[in-house]
């Protein structure tokens, strides 16, 4: 592959829709002691594309991201301003987080670190879109999923969000490509109790 575009997780949510002891990013995927959480099978399945990973995270999952990727490559987002009040960390704050930090990557693929069940040969489909698209994202069955891909110009409308505001806009006014992927875990999240039941079961 030519370009590199570099894999952004996104785990810096407060995960507050869960609802269940703990942190969504935090379940174990697995009775067997040791098995993976939500966040490390996310992030295994990101450094397997062996792409460039940075993580956006919070001080609370930060120790689990140095497990897996350089300390460079983990922007830790702060949870509460000077004054102690909650800091804003919408998804829109975390995508420039992460592009900020990669700002030399040949694009981006936002990838929400809720999304376990996303395989890497889907990321790297993305991937290889951003050599024909400026946005492209990948579909399952006719739905759109996750990842989503930035190509290098769409930089500074990227820079340019905020707040709980994601990338649907930009999707939008580019006319973002599906790329076809068999993969049903690009649209599986783990955002409450339930889903992550159907997820075990």
């Amino acid at each position: 592959m030519k370009r590199r575009p570099a894999v952004v997780v996104l785990a810096a949510g407060r995960g507050s829709r869960f609802r269940g002891p703990g942190h969504k990013l935090e379940q174990r995927l697995g009775s067997a002691p040791g098995s993976d959480t939500v966040l490390t099978r996310t992030l295994r399945h990101a450094i397997a594309t062996q792409l460039p990973v940075v993580v956006v995270t919070t001080a609370a999952f930060a120790p689990t991201a140095h497990r897996f990727v350089a300390a460079r490559d983990v922007v830790t987002l702060p949870e509460h301003d000077a004054s102690g009040r909650p800091h804003p960390i919408g998804m829109g704050h975390s995508i420039v987080a992460g592009v900020s930090a990669s700002g030399d990557a040949d694009g981006w693929l936002i990838l929400p670190a809720d999304m376990p069940l996303v395989q890497p040969a889907t990321i790297l489909a993305v991937a290889q879109g951003l050599e024909r698209y400026p946005v492209c994202f990948a579909q399952y069955r006719g739905m759109q999923g996750h990842p989503v891909g930035f190509g290098t110009e769409l930089y500074s409308e990227l820079m340019a969000l905020n707040g709980d505001e994601g990338a649907r806009r930009i999707v939008a006014r580019y006319a973002a490509q599906p790329i076809a992927v068999d993969d049903p875990g690009v649209h599986v999240d783990v955002d409450t109790a339930e889903d992550l039941a159907r997820l075990l079961a």
